[in-house]
């Protein structure tokens, strides 16, 4: 009896603490995935910055300062549709955790009515 209650336990432990460790490795492989995209935004973010500084400073005369101005359209466009695809990046990834966690959730939900179900049956059993 005291055995088929520890496998009882055991099987109640592992099917609560399953969906926690699922749930646990997303966040985990989230935050890694964010956190290069960060760096990697961070790092195109200076390097634009940088590469507009190497230019301001090479303005000499009026003729440099034109198309230096000039230079300046695109560059905001550039990091205007950067900005933008980045919004989108991070947009599609909180979607994909969002449908991951969900899936881990609906499986969490599942193995908790299939154990729910089989507790009557194996009651009626033992009483029988």
């Amino acid at each position: 009896m005291q055995e088929n209650i520890l496998n009882a336990f055991t099987e109640q432990a592992k099917t609560m603490y399953e969906p926690m460790a699922k749930f646990n490795s997303l966040f985990v492989s989230n935050m890694e995935k964010l956190t290069d995209f960060q760096l990697n935004a961070i790092k195109s973010y200076a390097e634009m910055g940088l590469e507009q500084m190497k230019k301001a400073s090479e303005v000499k005369d009026a003729d440099t300062m034109r198309s230096y101005t000039a230079a300046q359209a695109e560059s905001m466009s550039a990091m205007n549709k950067k900005i933008m695809d980045d919004a989108k990046a991070l947009s599609d990834m909180a979607m994909e955790f969002k449908t991951q966690v969900e899936g881990v959730m609906e499986e969490a939900r599942s193995s908790a009515a299939a154990t729910a179900s089989t507790k009557p049956a194996a009651k009626s059993k033992s009483a029988a």
